[in-house]
């Protein structure tokens, strides 16, 4: 088997990490790194034993693949070439700036006709999966993702870094589209949102709560599922998945509450992502995070935070 020839395009904090994993994967050429800072580029390409290059267009005709690890903002204008060339595509989230270029983004893949896969990453948490594996009608959910300040996130608000991740995982916990959003926040440090609060209903009655926030003094990563006879709870930092559910008892002659730890098995959530793309690719399956689940977190987180901007002072 011929091996599968992949390029990194941004060669940040992320980045570095996408390159250095791929560069250890068996059949798997890691062929280049692109930057325009060189001297990161070289540091990256160095560390993970490849070339490095300072433009996108370097990477065309040598990659059959291609991760995307650069601002937001970029996502479009970088993804555009790479999928027009027929080049499979794991693009960081979220997938664009605005519903419009994550449509033309979706587009562009279906049309050439390659793998467009989504970087979020918590789907590929191991508690994550154990968790979706034991739900059946959701009735209510709730998801805190809170931590202290980073500087490395100064540039974006906390709906599109932080909760975003518990948006695209409630939507693919529930089968049901969205029929209320509700929420406020507050810049706190930023000129951005530092925190936010949605409350998501659907319209088979389920309901989601979800708290998000940067300006916190401890790390909080706990999404928590109330269904029909059971209560789970997963922390995310821990990597605990907690059971509650009732059991017939005759001696007190009605049901108790068991309680259950699911042992989950140790994953990183990084190698995972970038293994299922490369078996993707190599396989022709479809992405567990695609282009249309990419676009649909980033249609609720948008809708997020234009409640939240409608709700602070002086917006009405």
């Amino acid at each position: 088997m011929q091996p599968l020839r992949v390029g990194v395009v941004g060669a940040g904090y992320l980045g570095r990490y996408h390159a250095l994993i791929y560069s250890r994967m068996s059949l798997v050429e890691l062929v280049g790194v692109v930057d325009l800072d060189l001297v990161r580029a070289a540091e990256v390409a160095a560390e993970a034993g490849c070339a490095q290059f300072s433009r996108i267009e370097d990477l065309l005709g040598r990659v059959d693949a291609v991760s995307i690890v650069v601002p937001t903002s970029d996502h479009l204008v970088v993804a555009r070439p790479f999928l027009e060339r027929g080049v499979h595509t794991l693009l960081e989230k979220p997938i664009a700036a605005s519903v419009g270029e994550g449509t033309e983004i979706v587009r562009l893949a279906r049309q050439a006709g390659v793998v467009l896969q989504i970087g979020h990453l918590e789907r590929f948490n191991a508690g994550v999966m154990a968790l979706a594996e034991r739900i059946s009608g959701p009735r209510f959910i709730e998801a805190h993702r809170m931590g202290p300040f980073v500087q490395r996130a100064t540039d974006v608000d906390v709906v599109s870094d932080l909760m975003i991740h518990d948006i695209d995982i409630i939507l693919a916990l529930v089968d049901s589209e969205i029929s209320q959003i509700a929420a406020v926040g507050t810049p706190v440090l930023t000129d951005h949102l530092d925190i936010a609060n949605a409350r998501l209903e659907f319209a088979n009655g389920t309901v989601a709560n979800v708290i998000a926030s940067r300006v916190s003094d401890k790390k909080i990563r706990r999404i928590r599922v109330f269904q029909e006879r059971c209560y789970l709870s997963l922390d995310f930092v821990e990597q605990t998945l907690d059971l509650a559910y009732p059991v017939a008892d005759a001696a007190a002659g009605c049901p108790v509450i068991a309680r259950e730890r699911v042992d989950i098995e140790p994953a990183k959530p990084l190698d995972r992502e970038l293994t299922a793309f490369v078996d993707c690719v190599r396989g022709g399956g479809r992405p567990l995070v695609d282009g249309q689940a990419g676009l649909k977190a980033l249609e609720v987180a948008l809708q997020v935070k234009a409640r939240v901007q409608a709700s602070l002072p002086g917006r009405n």
